[in-house]
């Protein structure tokens, strides 16, 4: 039983959640990201990403108690604000998504995290236990095993439906890979096929970066068994059909929309999705420091096999991408859009994108992180990227800021400052 004040918070967000998605700029906003996605960008779009904060929205602001419902009400209260303050171009729908209920084993040896509380009490840094070390390590690993809820997750749309789903519908569909929280997660959005993050967490950073010389061998069958696991998952989602469309929601670590011409829209009810009818995100940040020839060699082709049956794919998050795209294009030709961190050449991204692909900008955030914003970075950062990508279909997707010292003006700050050199 829930206290009558947490259902009158949940119904308050939904309500103004509801007055965002009727506000009629929504359609306009959704047809820009369209025509980027689409390769004839009409103009640049911007987004911040909000739900890494930590403190965008306060504990003390929060009502209710029961653990599920307090996680739908930090999602609602994160969009609500953002839509209220931030002056993007976020989109706000007409519904509110929660995942499956999917129960995954681990690969037969446990991976652990363990978290670095700082003086402040964040716990952003972590590691885990590297639980493969050696030929008898991987003897131990088998594909992972998965099953849906179907009654859990129903209750938990029953749940909300009761609550506030006369003010705002609940849609039910997709999964949360990362398995953060219970509930509604901004991950749900993504189909992730980024192998070296489970290499990673495997092995290790210095095995990763050293194997390929020491045993080359290890490292093939360590992708060969993650790949399958990869694509044995985005079969099961497609046969029990937990998925869909993601072309009318935003998706998190590549931080844009997925509003596109060249896929179906999502319906209220979507039956029978495919995968090509979805767009599949994958990148490689933890194999950056290989060679170019050395990742097109042992690491490429694994994650490009998990890409390949969807309709598109969204390559990269933070990692550099100018010195190895011409191995990434030609491995993978359902490529749309491509994350352009502040790793990678801006310049030569431009030339190497065109109108080809989407440059999907990722300002770099350590300039507006912090208790003291470097303005001047800030500003030169997006000045490089608008002259860099001119002849682009851009967008600039501001993601990984971790830290502003409870200054949320900042944020819109950046969007009017990004707005005024895009129309100077």
């Amino acid at each position: 039983m829930f206290h009558e004040k947490e259902v009158q918070s949940l119904r308050a967000l939904a309500a103004r959640w509801m007055a965002h998605a009727a506000d009629p700029i929504m359609p306009e906003r959704r047809r820009q990201w369209r025509a980027i996605k689409d390769l004839r960008a009409e103009k640049p779009m911007i987004l911040v990403e909000t739900c890494m904060l930590p403190d965008y929205i306060g504990k003390d602001e929060l009502v209710c108690q029961d653990p599920y419902l307090r996680n739908i009400e930090k999602s609602l209260f994160e969009i609500v604000r953002h839509a209220d303050e931030i002056g993007d171009d976020i989109v706000v729908g007409p519904y509110f998504r929660i995942p499956w209920v999917i129960e995954l084993s681990d690969y037969g040896v446990p991976i652990e995290a363990y978290h670095a509380v700082s003086l402040s009490g964040s716990d952003l840094g972590y590691s885990f236990n590297f639980g493969v070390q050696s030929e008898e390590d991987y003897n131990k690993l088998h594909l992972r095993t998965r099953s849906v809820d179907r009654a859990e997750s129903r209750r938990r749309q029953a749940l909300l439906e009761d609550i506030f789903g006369d003010i705002l519908p609940i849609r039910l569909g997709g999964y949360d890979p990362f398995d953060l929280d219970p509930g509604y997660h901004p991950w749900l959005g993504n189909l992730f096929g980024g192998l070296t993050m489970d290499l990673f967490k495997l092995i290790g950073n210095a095995n990763l970066l050293t194997w390929v010389y020491d045993n080359p061998l290890l490292i093939h069958k360590m992708m060969i068994l993650i790949r399958d696991d990869r694509k044995a998952h985005f079969q099961f989602l497609e046969q029990e059909g937990l998925l869909y469309r993601n072309t009318d929601t935003w998706m998190p670590c590549p931080g844009s929309y997925g509003f596109v011409s060249d896929l179906p829209e999502s319906g209220a009810e979507d039956r029978d999705v495919r995968l090509k009818d979805c767009w599949g995100w994958v990148e490689s940040q933890e194999s950056a420091p290989i060679s170019p020839k050395m990742f097109n060699e042992f690491y490429l082709p694994y994650i490009a096999e998990v890409v390949r049956p969807f309709g598109l794919a969204y390559w990269g998050c933070c990692e550099a991408v100018h010195d190895r795209f011409q191995f990434i294009e030609k491995a993978i030709p359902n490529l749309r859009a491509v994350s352009v961190s502040g790793w990678s050449n801006l310049f030569k991204m431009g030339e190497l994108l065109g109108k080809k692909y989407v440059y999907s900008r990722k300002p770099t955030p350590a300039y507006i992180s912090g208790a003291n914003p470097d303005w001047e970075l800030v500003e030169k950062d997006v000045r490089d990227t608008l002259v860099a990508a001119k002849n682009c279909n851009l967008e600039l997707c501001f993601r990984d800021i971790y830290t502003i010292d409870g200054d949320r003006p900042r944020l819109a700050k950046w969007v009017a400052m990004t707005r005024a050199l895009m129309n100077g």
